[in-house]
């Protein structure tokens, strides 16, 4: 859910400032200096430069604008690109595109408890890899990659290569600095900070000419055509905030919600936890249940009030076990009866224990 300094901004942005960023009259000119503060801040929070910083329509745009416009720029110098086989959609599908077009895409596998190593990437890396894309945070896991250490390798082994992080699971939970780690293209979507949802930005190097993926406007430097959204921008900007001002106090209160669900699913008999227990956010958690359809523990538990999912939520719908469980060498049936537990701080040690033993009971119904 949104924070209070996230609806705050834009509940205040919305009454007093609605003005098209793009006019030249007062309301106009006002929204342009909201529109210009937010991208500073933002900017400052990730280490980077204030027109190196794009904002998109979330994550999935994020993304998407990053790996095309690397294969558009690059592909006379070399058609190999590196990601993982645990990738959001987002990432995995403009790669399935590529290859239709005639790019070789190597598909980094995960350890069992779904981290890529970067000895993985180095056996993977070659003088005409143009392209490597390699989330942060796993959305499905928590599992965190060591992206600082990936960076040093594929400056050394391709230095042609351009690095693109997914970074939509750890932005305002993980300190960023695209700096400092020399990364090329960076993704991030507001609502997994408690901003809006509808929202985020690419983050791409000087050094990088972006394709334009919208035409038909001067917005976003040329960039990305359409009106700014100006309210979503500010709760961005608000929410980033927010969260790193408390993310160590915030990830404290989390490790020990973590730790009690933990303690308390490893209880239930056949339950198996899926992840690094030791390289992971703490917000979190994911278990499969032997013998249970995992649709149904979803059904049972959400009429108990309680929110979870079977995998990515963009991939609602789908009746295939999770693409991510699947590579960390789970069987088909013990993929799709696995549950994605998501903590914040706004969470409570009574809420962990009423999901604990809600889960224990719908397991238990199911089994009989």
């Amino acid at each position: 859910q949104p924070c209070e300094a996230c609806v705050r901004a834009m509940t205040e942005l919305l009454t007093d400032c609605w003005g098209n960023p793009s006019s030249v009259h007062a309301h106009g000119i006002a929204a342009h200096h909201r529109l210009r503060q937010a991208r500073e801040q933002v900017a400052s929070a990730l280490g980077a430069e204030p027109d190196r910083v794009f904002f998109t329509s979330g994550g999935t745009e994020a993304d998407n604008w990053a790996i095309f416009s690397a294969a558009e720029r690059l592909g006379k110098r070399g058609h190999h690109i590196v990601t993982t086989a645990v990738e959001h959609h987002a990432v995995l599908h403009p790669m399935q595109k590529l290859e239709a077009k005639g790019f070789e895409v190597t598909y980094l596998q995960p350890d069992h408890d779904g981290t890529i190593t970067v000895e993985e990437l180095k056996k993977a890396l070659r003088p005409d890899t143009i392209l490597v894309s390699v989330m942060m945070v796993n959305n499905e896991t928590g599992a965190v990659m060591p992206i600082a250490d990936m960076v040093k390798a594929v400056r050394r082994a391709s230095p042609l290569a351009l690095f693109h992080t997914d970074a939509v699971q750890a932005a305002g939970h993980l300190a960023i600095d695209v700096q400092r780690n020399n990364i090329d293209m960076l993704s991030l979507s507001a609502h997994k900070f408690h901003g809006p949802k509808g929202i985020g930005l690419l983050f791409a190097k000087s050094s990088i000419q972006l394709t334009s993926l919208i035409r038909g406007g001067g917005q976003e430097r040329g960039k990305r055509a359409g009106t700014e959204n100006l309210p979503g921008i500010i709760g961005l900007a608000a929410a980033l905030k927010d969260a790193q001002e408390n993310m160590q106090q915030n990830t404290a209160y989390i490790t020990g919600l973590r730790d009690a669900l933990r303690n308390g699913l490893d209880k239930i008999d056949g339950a198996g936890f899926n992840g690094s227990r030791e390289h992971c956010l703490p917000g979190t958690v994911n278990y499969s249940f032997q013998g249970v359809n995992g649709e149904a523990l979803l059904s049972l538990l959400s009429n108990e009030g309680i929110c979870c999912s079977s995998g990515s939520a963009c991939s609602a719908g789908s009746l295939e076990p999770s693409h991510v469980l699947l590579a960390l060498g789970l069987s088909h049936e013990t993929a799709q009866s696995a549950l994605r537990f998501s903590l914040c701080e706004y969470n409570t040690m009574d809420e962990v224990q009423t999901i604990i033993t809600k889960v224990t009971e719908a397991v238990n119904r199911l089994r009989r």
